[in-house]
């Protein structure tokens, strides 16, 4: 599957948490989107003309891979970009509590000290499995799947709590679509956020918000333009952000497709199979038991910012390795084009630095 994939082949690529990687079928889609776009840009992009169908039918399809009903998906530019629209929302004061995980993303860690400094609302954190909500909590804040340590969580337990002492549920999905079977309706929470440019290997810049029936009219878009329209559904006043390139989110169905193809969950099998190799090979203490491709582990060092420029710039391993609360962390990303070879790779590299 290598040949499938862009990425240079100099390089052992084991990070595809980051940003993701896209396909060459999808990219030749996403870029004749593109050329299409260029050559006739009012029929394409004019609210009175191609737009609206285009991203429709787009999100339809990206709606019954997640499991969602097609009016309460947008799409999104990433995560971020979403749970900002959503969060800064939220009706918040001080008399207020939002629960959050203890290993959220450090970027929306930031977006809700913001939010604390803005509104006055108290931050509580606690690791997932003590997620437990009281009749003062407003919102509860947790990750589908955690980037640090790869843990896929039982979120739909959360929800369920949340939803026991009237708090709404925000769940961030960043790294679930395409890594685990999704269906945000079964899950039950109120908001879901999802990226397509990771696991499920879409262009970067393309992800979804999904928001149940009951808390779509607190959310406004982060751009109120031309769709802002009074009664107009969710879908719609979420939907004209400005003159952008929509390419990206047009070309997540090829992704779909992409996946169909190539029996994407024998895939994660093989991947798992290969992260699970790794594990028991290495000296390294796992995260979690609780991973699929994606799996965290507690470095013995105290320079891992230097040990992940060795590992680059000496044995060409792109990994990443980061500083948590209380460790660093060395985060392993398998993804279909990796094999035994990157596996023995990043062995070697570590039985040599380390």
């Amino acid at each position: 599957m290598k040949d499938l994939f862009l990425l240079d082949p100099s390089v052992v690529y084991l990070n595809h948490g980051s940003f993701g990687a896209c396909p060459r079928p999808v990219f030749d889609t996403y870029q004749a989107l593109q050329l299409e776009l260029e050559r006739q840009p009012i029929e394409f992009l004019a609210l009175e003309r191609r737009f609206p169908a285009l991203l429709d039918a787009a999100r339809r399809e990206l709606a019954a891979y997640v499991g969602a009903p097609p009016d309460d998906l947008v799409f999104a530019t990433n995560t971020s970009s979403a749970l900002n629209a959503v969060i800064r929302s939220l009706p918040l004061g001080p008399e207020d509590e939002v629960l959050l995980g203890d290993a959220e993303y450090g970027g929306l860690e930031i977006l809700w000290r913001f939010v604390a400094e803005q509104t006055g609302v108290r931050l509580r954190r606690a690791p997932f499995a003590e997620l437990e909500p009281t009749p003062n909590t407003r919102v509860v804040f947790c990750s589908h799947i955690e980037w640090s340590t790869g843990r896929v969580n039982d979120v739909a337990a959360v929800c369920s709590a949340a939803r026991a002492v009237g708090a709404l549920s925000i769940v961030d999905g960043a790294h679930a679509p395409g890594q685990v079977q999704l269906d945000v309706v079964e899950l039950g929470p109120d908001v879901y956020v999802g990226n397509c440019h990771k696991w499920l290997c879409a262009p970067k810049g393309s992800a979804f918000l999904y928001a149940r029936p009951d808390a779509q009219e607190s959310i406004e878009p982060l751009v109120v333009s031309w769709d802002w329209i009074d009664g107009a559904p969710f879908h719609q006043r979420q939907r004209w952000q400005g003159t952008s390139d929509p390419a990206a989110l047009l070309a997540v169905p090829a992704a779909i497709a992409f996946q169909a193809e190539h029996d994407w969950p024998s895939v994660r099998r093989r991947c798992h199979a290969l992260l699970d190799r790794f594990r028991g090979d290495c000296a390294l203490e796992p995260l979690t038991d609780e991973y699929v491709q994606m799996l965290g582990f507690r470095l013995p060092v105290a320079d891992g910012a230097g040990l992940k420029q060795a590992l680059y710039e000496r044995h060409r391993i792109e990994v990443p390795i980061v500083e948590t609360k209380d460790h660093w962390t060395m985060r392993v990303s398998i993804q279909g084009y990796n094999d035994d070879g990157d596996v023995d790779a990043l062995l070697a590299a570590l039985d040599d630095l380390l």
